[in-house]
């Protein structure tokens, strides 16, 4: 295989993880950000607790992947990304420090202000690591301030209306995500209160989903590969069915494809992006020339061919074990036998 095409699989392969990540982590972010608003005692927590603990640190693997992909396999776009978007990769990282500790030491203390302290940290961080991700992912879709000097913008040039947008975008869809998942997960009333939370959750993100795609339509260049290839078209557009339909899916009790409905709705929103930036990684939005392409951000041919193979090998592992996991953990959580996460 030529360097190119290595480079192009490599691509391919880079949105695949962030895109899995997106979908598994989505729920248990979502769970966080639910956490304080549909519990009312500890063992309404434990429920929430127990229906992601097996998971969450499993679903996280796929960011440290997505990370360790783009440093083996586009050194230069690691570099430039993590120079540029600083500030808010290091708020993204001190979330994940308090969304983990909010999770873990919540209940290692009977003190009531030490459980509702960590309860909000898991909430804080579970929402800044959603809401920052969304900006992000939206400011390469809008182009970054990337000039001869490097990065002209800074934390503020990001938070931009579009990219707001984004951010709330990704919220939203994590929030419907995480209460469908705890309707899968836990019974009683904690399901009940999950439910009306995802009816409602679910028509605020086919609306923010309409803007989302019909902003990127007037802001961004994201399109240009659509206009060239009318198929890649099919991939938004199933990114609206597959979201217009949880809404009638819950309607009718069908909690599962309500969630796999909304999953494949993230999973075609995200690919839609990628397809986008093709051959972009870091669009400039100053000017073409400043743009970081794959072809010029990839390793070489040799670590490119080597890291494939790895990945041939290790990645069906790690999707095996979390088939694994998800098998052994399939049962219900009730609110009179939840453990809670130790």
């Amino acid at each position: 295989m030529s360097h190119d095409l290595l480079a192009v699989i490599w691509f391919g392969l880079w949105g695949l993880i962030w895109t899995v990540y997106f979908v598994l982590d989505g729920y248990a972010l979502g769970t966080g950000m639910l956490f304080p608003f549909i519990t009312k005692n500890r063992q309404e927590r434990n429920q929430l607790q127990e229906a992601i603990g097996p998971f969450w640190g499993g679903n996280e693997v796929w960011l440290i992947t997505a990370g360790g992909a783009t440093f083996a396999a586009f050194p230069e776009v690691y570099a430039n990304m993590f120079s540029y978007l600083y500030t808010p990769f290091m708020l993204i990282l001190f979330a994940l420090f308090f969304r983990a500790a909010g999770l873990e030491f919540m209940h290692k203390d009977d003190s009531p202000l030490w459980q509702k302290s960590w309860k909000w940290a898991f909430f804080v961080g579970s929402f800044l690591v959603a809401l920052l991700i969304g900006v992000a992912f939206t400011n390469l879709y809008y182009g970054l301030l990337i000039g001869a000097d490097g990065y002209e913008g800074n934390l503020l040039s990001l938070l931009h209306p579009y990219g707001i947008l984004g951010g709330l975008l990704f919220i939203t869809m994590f929030i419907v995500s995480g209460s469908l998942w705890l309707s899968l997960k836990v019974t009683g009333i904690v399901k009940s209160r999950a439910l009306a939370i995802a009816k409602k959750a679910s028509v605020v993100n086919i609306l923010l989903l309409a803007i989302f795609l019909l902003a990127t339509n007037n802001r961004t260049n994201l399109f240009v590969n659509f206009v060239e290839q009318p198929l890649y078209w099919l991939v938004p557009s199933l990114s609206v069915v597959f979201a217009l339909l949880v809404f009638p899916l819950i309607s009718k009790n069908r909690n599962g494809f309500a969630f796999a409905s909304l999953s494949l709705s993230i999973a075609t929103l995200s690919a839609t992006g990628f397809i986008g930036l093709f051959p972009n990684m870091l669009p400039s939005r100053l000017d073409e020339s400043f743009s970081t392409t794959l072809y010029a951000a990839a390793g070489s041919e040799l670590n490119l061919k080597i890291m494939l193979i790895v990945a041939l090998i290790f990645v069906p592992i790690v999707i095996g074990y979390q088939i694994w996991s998800y098998t052994v953990f399939k049962d219900k959580i009730t609110k009179e036998t939840a453990q809670g996460y130790h």
